[in-house]
């Protein structure tokens, strides 16, 4: 694979279409205008200017961050450019109605149009992506004057969007924000406050940028209850809709990042003049219910993000240990024999291995979860959309955490591969770790992801969301024909019993004053979970390389590449299966036995 080739050209078509059957969708009334030709064509699209205008100065941005001369954000050229293809292709809007102006796409083939860009250059690429997410919550709870005023302009990229809840005294933790909104006669808030580690917070890119701003109205409930959610833009807007004065939004810096460094993250302060106008998004606190709205969507799209970028470093240090030679091989390991390349020495492909089924398997799962986004969008019967919207709602922490932990792994891995050369800034396999380091901590910790599994999403609806995961899972285990995956399977089906019998015991200490240790051992379970999850996945994979491997050699025919890549899916599945998915007998062991050392330890002990 070529250095400036961002995904393998067999990767989505056998993602979308082979293991998916994405090309189905196009039998809904909704999509009944694509085809998989369309499909292609706008794939093709995102991968021509992902290569030509976001890789190239993905590096460059890196070393040249944005800066502020405290009156306006200065940046690389190359990123406007690169943000006005994107807009001018539509792909703001490529979820949206043809009505809206629109194209109308599947959820499915839009994630794996992000794929493009976020291998390429995930920095420019959260300026538009954030965009999108801004779009997604006032579409659905925002009243029709603010979706006129804002989201046309919104949906061409002539308004970008962001979302401002995290503020100095608080991050994950929501209900201890200090952000106010007052109402005034008109109808209008008065926003005052301050909001921290907002991507793509100011920038010269678009005429105005759109904020979504958690605040709290004085008077209303206390904690989570009182947050309401508010339009709040950087531009006010006149009677004719044309863009007016400043509003009293104003940048106090920018934060320098360990990566991400093209895109601004930034400081912002609401209100010091007390005329910053807010206007309200659907009723008074309701807001954290409208903005985890985005949030929701927005984790599936971090995981796959962090998947894409562990992908982009995968097939870097893929490349180099072809290229590089080092040592010989028995029985060709005389001296006077030629050096061989680095990938025919056995440790070199245990962690390339390791890198292709972290991110392959990240990519797999993010694109299950958009695929099941569009099974519920596109579901007549009511009783199955429920059980598929639960699904995907236990889901999601996994979406979000699993990908964004072993992203930056495979990532780790790849500068290992590179060796010296990998630790130093000459080669681009330490940027890909910086840029996917962000991924565990942004849009809730990993670990307010495993609180959330344990605590919440296991058991809401009296654990329907699980009851349907295990009919999928057992649905596929069962009928797999493949001689080679139906052996996966049958190491993955002691696993499922395992878990069954943790849930059931710890269902039985949620109501015990046992209930503490859960706390501290919330990441065990997650491990538990998401490792089952990401095997079957693996599974569904393998099953269905495995077949088509098999009609090729049954044809006569010869396909080399397209052999090697399904026998590369075969391995990498083999590989997690027995390597990786036995690792959580520790974790379950620990849960089984209630195990009490992270939560006992004392602060005064550290």
């Amino acid at each position: 694979m070529a250095a400036d080739t961002l995904i393998n050209d067999f990767e989505l078509p056998f993602q979308l279409y082979d293991v998916l059957g994405t090309e189905d969708l196009t039998k809904h009334p909704k999509f009944a205008e694509h085809s998989r030709e369309t499909f292609d064509a706008v794939l093709g699209t995102a991968n021509k200017i992902a290569t030509d205008l976001f890789l190239p100065h993905n590096h460059l941005a890196d070393k040249n961050e944005p800066q502020f001369d405290g009156k306006q954000v200065s940046m690389i050229d190359d990123v406007k450019v690169a943000f006005d293809a994107f807009r001018e292709s539509g792909f703001i809007a490529g979820r949206y109605r043809f009505d809206d102006g629109g194209m109308q796409l599947p959820e499915t083939v839009m994630t794996a149009v992000a794929g493009y860009f976020m291998a390429a250059n995930p920095s420019t690429t959260a300026y538009p992506f954030l965009t999108t997410a801004a779009i997604n919550v006032i579409s659905h709870f925002a009243s029709d004057e603010i979706k006129d005023a804002f989201m046309p302009r919104m949906l061409t990229g002539e308004f970008t969007g962001t979302m401002a809840l995290t503020e100095p005294h608080a991050g994950s933790s929501l209900a201890d924000i200090k952000t106010t909104a007052v109402k005034q006669d008109d109808g209008s808030y008065r926003i005052k406050g301050s909001k921290i580690y907002i991507s793509a917070g100011d920038h010269e890119l678009s005429d105005n940028i759109v904020h979504l701003v958690l605040a709290k109205v004085p008077g209303g409930p206390g904690g989570v209850k009182g947050i309401s959610l508010f339009a709040v833009p950087k531009y006010r807007l006149n009677e004719d809709a044309s863009v007016g004065e400043r509003n009293d939004v104003h940048l106090t810096g920018l934060i320098h990042k360990l990566g991400y460094r093209g895109a601004t993250s930034t400081a912002l302060s609401f209100g010091d003049a007390g005329a910053c106008y807010g206007y309200l998004i659907g009723e008074e606190h309701f807001g954290l219910r409208y903005m985890f709205k985005m949030m929701n969507e927005a984790r599936i799209a971090v995981g796959f993000g962090a998947a894409m970028i562990g992908y982009r470093g995968y097939q870097y240090s893929l490349d180099y240990a072809k290229d590089r030679t080092q040592g010989r091989i028995a029985p060709n390991n005389k001296p006077e024999d030629a050096a061989t390349a680095i990938i025919q020495h056995g440790d070199v492909k245990r962690m390339l291995l390791a890198q292709k089924a972290y991110s392959e398997g990240g990519i797999s799962l993010c694109l299950y979860g958009s695929n099941l986004i569009d099974r519920i969008n596109t579901c007549e019967d009511a009783t199955l959309k429920n059980e598929l919207s639960e699904l995907l709602d236990l889901l999601t922490p996994v979406l979000k955490a699993w990908p964004s932990e072993y992203g930056p792994k495979a990532n780790d891995l790849g500068i290992q591969v590179l060796g010296g050369a990998g630790y130093t800034r000459e080669y681009q396999a330490e940027q890909f770790w910086r840029d996917n380091r962000l991924n565990p901590i942004h849009e809730g910790t990993n670990g307010v992801q495993a609180l959330d599994l344990s605590f919440r999403k296991l058991w809401q609806n009296k654990g329907l969301g699980i009851q349907v995961l295990k009919r999928e899972i057992t649905q596929d285990l069962e009928s797999i024909s493949t001689p080679e995956t139906a052996k996966l399977a049958g190491k993955l089906m002691p696993y499922m019993d395992h878990l069954h019998e943790v849930l059931v015991h710890l269902s039985k200490v949620l109501q015990t004053e046992k209930v503490i240790t859960l706390t501290g051992n919330a990441q065990a379970l997650m491990n538990i979970f998401a490792s089952i999850v990401v095997s079957w996945i693996w599974i569904r994979q393998a099953s269905k390389a495995e077949q088509l491997l098999s009609e090729i050699n049954d044809s006569g025919t010869q396909n080399t590449e397209k052999q090697n890549f399904y026998h590369g899916k075969l391995q990498a599945a083999k590989y997690f299966i027995d390597w990786e998915l036995p690792l959580i007998n520790r974790d379950i062991e620990l849960l089984n036995n209630d195990n009490a050392v992270c939560t006992d330890m004392q602060a005064e002990w550290f």
